[in-house]
């Protein structure tokens, strides 16, 4: 019963490797989100350039205006999911495979790429979502026109909401009241 056991553990741990397909597959998913994003910058920059046309009437510059604030907005998005991709696949790898070694002694790594347990990465991902939502709720915040009170008031309840999920956030860490160094 030994040997079997023995083969049967030794598969059984080995089976973890699995997981590198999650983390090949999520960095794929960060480099086309990159790639998405840095091309709607290059369009952007592109649309833009009319900017300074002194042809434009002035309602067409405020339409540029608004829409290149929107894209802004969405390349931030984009640039944000991206990141998530790329937390999520470095923190599978370092969970279920092993540490990268390359991070340890590095000073240019960052202390959110460095994932301790599974609610270590939830903990990280969970905040680059917040963010990407606040970013969301602002592109959305620039769409909405304030027709009544009740508009109004809807938007500065988000906008409390979204203040209250970051005192949250930061009240979890332990970081709420002390000092930046």
């Amino acid at each position: 019963m030994g040997f079997i056991e023995k083969l049967f553990e030794g598969l059984l741990w080995r089976s973890r490797y699995v997981v590198i397909f999650a983390v090949v597959a999520s960095m794929a998913s960060a480099f086309a989100i990159f790639y998405m994003a840095t091309t709607d910058v290059v369009y952007l920059v592109r649309h833009i350039v009319h900017y300074a046309d002194a042809n434009l009437t002035d309602l067409a510059r405020k339409a540029l205006h608004d829409a290149t604030v929107t894209h802004v907005v969405e390349v931030v998005d984009g640039y944000l999911l991206g990141t998530v991709m790329l937390i999520f696949a470095l923190g599978l790898y370092e969970l279920f495979v092993s540490e990268i070694d390359a991070a340890k002694g590095s000073k240019t790594s960052s202390k959110i790429l460095v994932i301790g347990s599974l609610d270590d990465l939830k903990q990280r991902l969970a905040k680059v979502i917040i963010m990407i939502l606040i970013v969301t709720i602002f592109e959305l915040t620039m769409k909405v026109t304030v027709s009544s009170p009740i508009d109004l008031l809807y938007l500065a309840g988000a906008l409390a909401l979204i203040g209250l999920a970051l005192y949250l956030t930061h009240a979890a860490d332990g970081s709420h009241g002390k000092a930046q160094e």
